[in-house]
């Protein structure tokens, strides 16, 4: 089978990794001798993060990409992670260990269904979290992330009608902190979205002093019962200033490797899922990522990320206000 067809069939490079091979020797040595940078999100497995160059949450991984002078970007996350790279360096190679790592929230809006919606609001500006295909992102006027997403809604004028998407639950909670009523997309994410109410307080039961924190593309029940609510990276930095020593961590269970090596001294209870025995909560697609893969990506610089020009062109418009209004506010 040659590359291309087991690309089309697989997703990913599949050829056999001698286990004698020291992968993170190898793979530092592919990046320095390729001028490679390797991009990790927080939801990727710990080893994957400790061989990033950089690992944040999307605002800090968008950040990182539209600065970085490396030749090829390596994107250790989901796809749309990838295009966002690749929309901000149109010149340079993105590649992706897995093509086959997308992401439930992004696939849940459609570009021809999202047209249509949009057009029935047709003066209202578009919004759309940066968990979103590069096709939504040519349909919206600005981008946002968790991190940043109420200042840029704020940077509306309150009169300006809006529409937010492809996240009801981020929406919904930044209308709450806001006071705003945005139209929102029905979209979610399958990881936030699976977590037990009732399993969570019995955690809180079992640990009294323990402190709820929740992502906000977490479902409304959760929000409410959460003690602090906030993006990758505003957990991070909560629990580490935090005076509490345990918490009941609810958003995928990447995030617990960077937290727990920032505050070893304090308890982390990864908050389950309601449709399973599992104790904690893991985005299948992100755990497509594998140290093998990852060799065999640098290696080969394959799979690789393309989009078209045109696509490039408008998706980066929004991309960029997105940025320009972080940068002003010093996010």
């Amino acid at each position: 089978m040659d590359q291309t067809t087991m690309l089309e069939k697989e997703g990913f490079l599949n050829f056999p990794v001698d286990r004698n091979l020291n992968l993170i020797e190898e793979i530092k040595r592919l990046k320095k001798e390729k001028n490679a940078v390797i991009l990790g999100h927080f939801y990727i497995t710990g080893d994957l993060q400790d061989i990033s160059d950089y690992t944040g949450d999307s605002l800090g991984l968008a950040q990182k990409a539209a600065n970085t002078d490396a030749d090829i970007i390596v994107f250790l996350g989901v796809h749309f992670m990838a295009e966002t790279a690749k929309i901000l360096n149109p010149n340079k190679k993105v590649i992706i260990p897995d093509l086959k790592a997308s992401c439930s929230l992004a696939e849940s809006a459609p570009k021809n269904k999202f047209a249509a919606f949009k057009a029935k609001y047709p003066d209202h500006k578009v919004i759309s979290y940066i968990n979103c295909t590069a096709d939504i992102k040519t349909l919206s006027d600005v981008i946002c992330t968790s991190s940043n997403a109420e200042a840029i809604v704020n940077s509306f004028p309150k009169e300006q009608p809006l529409i937010f998407a492809p996240d009801k639950n981020l929406g919904n909670y930044i209308n709450s902190v806001t006071g705003r009523d945005m139209v929102l997309w029905d979209g979610a994410c399958m990881v936030h979205e699976k977590y037990s109410l009732e399993k969570i307080l019995k955690l809180k039961e079992e640990n009294p002093g323990a402190s709820i924190i929740a992502h906000p593309e977490c479902e409304k029940p959760i929000l409410i019962v959460a003690d602090f609510v906030g993006s990758t990276t505003a957990l991070l930095k909560h629990v580490e200033k935090s005076e509490k020593q345990t918490f009941i961590v609810v958003t995928e269970s990447g995030i617990l490797h960077q937290m727990g090596k920032d505050n070893p001294e304090k308890t982390l209870i990864p908050a389950p899922p309601n449709d399973s025995t599992c104790a904690c909560n893991d985005c299948a697609y992100m755990k497509l990522n594998t140290m093998e893969k990852l060799f065999l990506c640098l290696e080969h610089e394959q799979p690789e990320l393309h989009l078209a020009q045109e696509q490039i062109e408008q998706a980066r418009k929004p991309i960029e206000k997105m940025l320009e209004i972080s940068a002003k506010l010093n996010l």
